[in-house]
C-alpha cells in the first residue's frame, strides 16, 4: 500500500481527477490549502501565518493506493506536466505504508 499525494493549483483539480480515475485511484480525499512562496529564510515562530508576496489558493488531493495504482498516476501527471509547460507544475509523492489498522 501507498500514500499518494497530489498537490496543484485549484485549476487543474479536476485533471487530477481525471488522473486519478485513469489511474483506477477511485477513493480519494481533496482539501484546500494557500501556498506561499517567499524567499525568504522561513522563521516557523515568528511568522505562523506566513507572510509571503505570493499566494496559490491549491489542493491537495490524497488517497492510501496500491503500488501500480500509484506508479501509473506519477507518470500520467509526468506527461500532464510535459505536455502543459506550466511554472505551477502538478507536484505528486508516493509515501511507502509500513502499518496500518483498518
Amino acid at each position: 500500500m501507498k500514500f499518494f499525494i497530489v498537490t496543484c493549483l485549484k485549476e487543474y483539480q479536476e485533471e487530477v481527477v481525471k488522473i486519478f480515475k485513469a489511474a483506477t485511484i477511485n477513493a480519494f480525499s481533496a482539501t484546500d490549502i494557500i501556498g506561499f512562496k517567499d524567499n525568504q529564510s522561513p522563521r516557523l515562530l515568528e511568522e505562523w501565518f506566513a507572510s509571503g508576496e505570493e499566494k496559490f489558493d491549491s489542493t491537495m488531493l490524497f488517497s492510501f493506493t496500491s503500488a501500480e495504482n500509484a506508479m501509473l498516476a506519477m507518470e500520467l501527471i509526468k506527461k500532464f506536466n510535459e505536455a502543459n509547460g506550466t511554472n505551477f507544475p502538478i507536484r505528486a509523492f508516493v509515501v511507502p505504508v509500513e502499518r496500518s489498522i483498518y
